[in-house]
């Protein structure tokens, strides 16, 4: 009963995590070899659904080992299988890195999270949206003292290295806004370049295709943004001044 449950929960887990990780455990089961099975049988599920999940669900994978203008930010994401989106969004995406290196030479835009590849309304935890192949985070661009930094990011993962500014949200116990304070002091000195991310929120709140942006107030009035699209996401939602969101 108590195995049983264990490998209910672990199955639980990987699912909640990578979409395909639970069947491949189930797949490993009746192997002596467990981990070894385990992780052959999610390689092939993770390679296989680049193939499968065009043509089952729509979305397509973005790339994790270009060095073009357009990248996702760290192998975990493509590892976990979260660099699925529409292939709207990736056009989308496409053609903001090729206006953004066009105007910034050498400019690479960096995705983080964006979605599992198949079934609309399968959470990508811990987001409340990430659902349907039509949202995608985007890293802010950063540099230091010599300037611009291609590729370069505060944190190892892109999120939760929070541009500090004054915000009306009060503490609450129940709530996705984490803070996060303890873990500040690790992250480099980075500043955001402005000139380039001021640049690609403005290109994608101008683009027809962009239903709404998400980001903090405090980095929209810093960045002199303005635009109906570009909304702030709630007090009970992620903080929005470590990352871009956007969607359809």
């Amino acid at each position: 009963m108590l195995r049983t449950l264990l490998h209910g929960s672990l199955i639980l887990l990987l699912t909640l995590l990578t979409q395909l990780g639970g069947l491949a455990w189930i797949i490993a089961l009746p192997f002596k070899r467990r981990v070894p099975a385990f992780l052959i049988a999610y390689a092939a599920l993770s390679v296989s659904a680049i193939w499968l999940a065009p043509a089952v669900s729509g979305r397509v994978a973005l790339p994790c080992f270009s060095d073009g203008p357009l990248k996702v930010q760290s192998w975990l994401y493509c590892g976990l299988n979260r660099n699925y989106v529409s292939p709207e969004i990736k056009t989308i995406l496409d053609d903001l890195s090729a206006a953004t290196d066009s105007r910034y030479p050498r400019t690479q835009t960096l995705v983080l999270d964006a979605n599992f590849p198949f079934f609309d309304g399968f959470p990508l935890l811990p987001h409340l949206s990430h659902d349907d192949g039509g949202k995608v985070d985007l890293a802010f661009h950063y540099q230091d003292a010599s300037g611009y930094l291609r590729g370069a990011t505060r944190s190892p993962i892109g999120y939760f290295a929070f541009e500090q500014g004054p915000t009306s949200c009060p503490s609450a116990a129940l709530s996705l806004r984490w803070d996060f304070d303890f873990l500040q002091p690790f992250w480099p000195d980075l500043e955001i370049e402005p000139e380039r991310t001021r640049f690609a929120v403005a290109w994608l709140a101008a683009d027809p295709r962009t239903g709404k942006l998400f980001l903090e107030p405090h980095l929209t009035s810093k960045l002199g943004l303005a635009s109906p699209k570009i909304r702030f996401q709630g007090c009970r939602a992620a903080r929005h001044d470590d990352h871009i969101h956007f969607q359809l």
